[in-house]
């Protein structure tokens, strides 16, 4: 069952509403898409990783839509969470810790991703949110130990 799990983890972080249309949940699916191509339409966002990718961050900057693509790191997070979870029934305690924080920490990268430069460079509005996933997840993880420790010292 974990291969399950981690075979729609792995198309929902693909592409949100893959995961659960292989959950056969194909209305949330296809909700999870439409919000997706939306979000990613008008914020602009595929134009901001081509440019991004080609390594000309200031017109990535440039091309994004803030307004709109600060939505999408908690729809992306949540989509994926929300594949996870109903992928295999019986969900382990706190384990939507890392999702949420990863949503909390994109999102402020996002927020800073215009301006702020590590070692005198702009990282951008793709790179930077990336960079932030890492100590999203990490805090996220280390929360989920402290209170699975916590809960088994008080029962």
């Amino acid at each position: 069952m974990k291969e399950k799990r981690l075979e729609i983890i792995l198309w929902s972080i693909a592409f949100p509403g893959f995961g659960q249309i292989l959950n056969g949940q194909f209305l949330k699916g296809l909700s999870f898409i439409i919000i997706e191509v939306v979000l990613n339409y008008n914020s602009r966002f595929n134009m901001a990783i081509i440019h991004s990718f080609h390594g000309d961050i200031a017109k990535a900057v440039e091309v994004t839509n803030y307004q709109w693509l600060m939505f999408y790191p908690c729809i992306y997070m949540f989509a994926v969470w929300d594949a996870y979870a109903q992928a295999d029934g019986k969900v382990p305690p706190y384990s939507f810790l890392p999702f949420a924080f990863s949503a909390y920490f994109v999102t402020v990268g996002l927020i800073f991703s215009s301006t702020l430069r590590i070692l005198g460079v702009l990282i951008g509005p793709i790179w930077l949110p990336i960079l932030f996933l890492i100590p999203g997840i990490g805090s996220g993880l280390i929360l989920r130990s402290l209170l699975l420790r916590y809960a088994d010292h008080s029962s």
